[in-house]
């Protein structure tokens, strides 16, 4: 891919970015890692992989507008659209939709080629460790949600099984989950790496918080009769 492509592409990723979570620094950090992981496989396609990281989440502002869309699906299209009116061929611009398409992790629609093993690899990775949570309380705080939700006893939730929307609640889907779900032998190792500093940092929240609840409402108990 020369200068010239790239910057075509990289402009049009930056007429799309709108959310702060999944903003143009994400991107970046995502071909970074998409290009670490690249370096220990072979026969690969840098030009569909390169593009595909740049253009994968330029369909959250249509999500965040309606959350009943979804991104991957959204960006899919636009990407395809996209590299057909910029004269790219079909079969590279079906090859980048792939790619975006199967990128995310909620859904059950797994990647199938090398490229797209990468991207959804490299995406995820920009979520685990200290900066997966800051990017979550980030986007949390964005869309109003909680960081936690409350049982009918009125303990903290730890999330698990909840499915009100909270930091917590997104911790226990996602963020726990992703460790094991990996499909490369680099991304995995990046991963594990990061991996105890996310869970010290949720034991730690949820041990402060609920003991704040615990103690505060045994002590509010025994005051209000």
């Amino acid at each position: 891919m020369n200068t010239e492509t790239f910057k075509l592409i990289e402009n049009y990723m930056l007429s799309c970015m709108g959310d702060s979570a999944h903003d143009k620094d994400h991107i970046y950090r995502v071909l970074y890692n998409a290009l670490d992981i690249a370096s220990t496989e072979q026969n690969l396609d840098y030009d569909v992989l390169i593009c595909a990281c740049l253009l994968h989440d330029i369909g959250r502002k249509e999500q965040f507008e309606n959350p009943s869309l979804c991104h991957a699906q959204v960006g899919g299209e636009k990407a395809y659209q996209f590299l057909l009116d910029n004269n790219f061929s079909n079969d590279f611009a079906d090859k980048v939709k792939h790619c975006i398409v199967t990128h995310r992790f909620r859904q059950n629609n797994p990647p199938q080629t090398l490229e797209a093993k990468i991207l959804f690899d490299a995406d995820k990775i920009d979520a685990t460790g200290t900066l997966g949570i800051a990017r979550t309380l980030f986007y949390k705080g964005n869309v109003c949600e909680p960081l936690y939700s409350l049982l009918p006893n009125g303990r903290v939730s730890d999330g698990t099984n909840d499915e009100r929307p909270s930091f917590f609640q997104e911790y226990k889907y996602k963020l726990e989950k992703l460790y094991s779900r990996f499909y490369t032998a680099r991304g995995n190792e990046i991963a594990k790496e990061r991996w105890k500093t996310a869970v010290s940092f949720y034991e730690d929240m949820k041990r402060e918080v609920s003991d704040s609840y615990d103690k505060g409402m045994d002590l509010l108990n025994k005051i209000i009769q």
